[in-house]
Parts: C-alpha cells; structure tokens; sequence
C-alpha cells in the first residue's frame, strides 16, 4: 500500500500537480483559442464577453482565460450615452471554458438613478438588468487642477461598486448607494460656483 500510495504522488508531482488547463484567448472573434495551463493561484476556468455601446455603436470582444473568483462576477455599468457590460462564466474542471458567456440582460429593471450631461445632473436613467445601484464619480484632471471635476452619474451593479476602478471617471472618489434615484441630483454649474466659493477665501489670503 504504501508503494502505491508512493507511486500516486510520483504521478501527480511529475504530472504538475494541481494545475489547471483552459482555453485562453485574448478575443475569440479575431483569433483561435490555445490551451493554457494555469498558474497555481487561478483555480478558475472563465470564458467572459465583454460589451461596449457608445453613442450607439457597439464593441464587442469574447475572453477566454484562467482567472481567479474574484473576475468571475458579471458586471453592468450605464451613463446613458455609455453602457459597459461584463458578462462573465467560471468553471474549475480542465477545459471546462469552452461554450461562450450568455449576454447579459439588455431588459430594465424597473431602478433608476441621476445621470449627466454637458448641462447638468438632473436628468434620470432607466437601469438595465443586474444594474441595482446608482453611482456617483468625480474627475479631476491630472494635468490642469484648476478646472472644477467632471461629474459622472449612473447606474451599475453591486459587484462593479466593490470595484470603483471599473467606473467611469473614478479616481478613487466613486460612491455607490441603494434605491431610486439615490445618487443625488445636482446641476454641473451649481458644482462649479460651490467649488468657485469653497476657494475665494484661500485666494483672497494669498
């Protein structure tokens, strides 16, 4: 028993051990897949397609990879003019990744939140699938900190608010929250005369 039980290890060890194999791909629809064999901290097998509409064109790529749990949650994030979608399926068995990731609901959802544009903030978004949250982001360029920040309001899903990279215009400042239109109306040129007086004081001391 104990030679057996030698044997096995052996076979594992000169095998890889624990890996795991997938298909991988960088976009399905410009190229063929490949097989790939997994680092040993991605445990997962994904297969994600990822959907751009902007101005009502829209960009779509097809992922295939090994990954990890936490980019195995779908995604949805809408501005109006712009709507980005993740839609994402995970597996942990060799090659398991082979069919493509559903689409994600393009169906509302009855939520809705503030979005903006050049004008103001004041104006509401019909929220699409799992887009449960309504989020708010500030801008500032890193060149020229004089402008006031561009404001960027939404509609998105709780796991991209878990991500703030993920949204649009985030520097590190975006705020979730949950429920109609929770993200606070606020007019662009009332921003920029409360950020214009929260600065005279500064200005008339130097």
């Amino acid at each position: 028993m104990h030679l057996r039980g030698s044997i096995v290890l052996l076979l594992i060890l000169l095998t890889g051990g624990f890996s795991l194999d997938c298909y991988e791909c960088h976009n399905q629809l410009e190229g063929i897949c490949r097989q790939s064999t997994c680092r040993s901290d991605h445990n997962m097998c994904a297969s994600s397609k990822k959907l751009q509409y902007i101005a009502g064109i829209k960009v779509e790529s097809i992922y295939k990879s090994c990954s990890v749990p936490l980019d195995c949650e779908s995604w949805s994030i809408s501005t109006g003019d712009f709507r980005r979608t993740y839609a994402v399926e995970c597996c942990d068995t060799n090659f398991c990744n082979k069919q493509s990731a559903p689409d994600l609901s393009s169906l509302k959802n009855g939520k809705s939140c503030y979005t903006c544009d050049w004008e103001d903030c004041s104006k509401t978004l019909s929220c699409w699938g799992n887009e449960d949250y309504c989020f708010t982001t500030y801008e500032t360029s890193s060149s020229d900190h004089s402008n006031p920040p561009l404001t960027y309001k939404g509609c998105v899903s709780k796991s991209a608010c878990d991500r703030p990279g993920l949204l649009v215009g985030s520097n590190g400042n975006a705020t979730c929250c949950l429920g109609n239109l929770c993200n606070g109306a606020q007019s662009v040129t009332q921003s920029f005369l409360f950020l214009c007086c929260s600065l005279l004081p500064f200005i008339l001391l130097h």
